[in-house]
């Protein structure tokens, strides 16, 4: 066998391998989520929506959403995208003093920025500056 055709069944070997490893990622990541989709967990849908699980039918192959008090939608099993884990907020020191006085916005663009408003190269006349050759 010539080494272009070894070449070419090495890279299809190489495709098919990890056609078969993203295959199998992706459907221990289904079964996780479907381990995790439980009724007072809170997901996201597919399309941003976030909200709280109420109830998950099966053999309708549907979900109802509590998106705010009172309000529950029925949604495609499909749309539930993720579990939404709770998240620890962490204090992150800032260095912004809560006693300075604010700054205005003309003294921290300096002296000059009064030239960088837009239409500002106007003279008194109102032409523009290729009219006053």
């Amino acid at each position: 066998m010539d080494p272009f055709t070894l070449v070419m069944l090495a890279v299809l070997a190489v495709l098919v391998f990890f056609m078969f490893r993203n295959s199998r990622k992706r459907q221990k990541d289904q079964a996780e989520l479907a381990t995790k989709m439980v009724p007072g967990a809170d997901v996201m849908l597919s399309f941003g929506l976030y909200g709280t699980l109420v109830s998950v039918d099966e053999t309708a192959n549907t979900a109802e959403v509590r998106i705010a008090d009172g309000t529950v939608v029925t949604v495609h099993r499909q749309t539930l995208a993720r579990v939404v884990e709770p998240t620890e907020h962490t204090d992150v020191e800032t260095d912004i003093d809560a006693d300075a006085e604010p700054t205005p916005l003309d003294e921290t663009l300096g002296a000059d920025s009064d030239d960088r408003r837009p239409g500002n190269d106007l003279g008194e006349t109102g032409e523009g500056p290729a009219d006053k050759r």
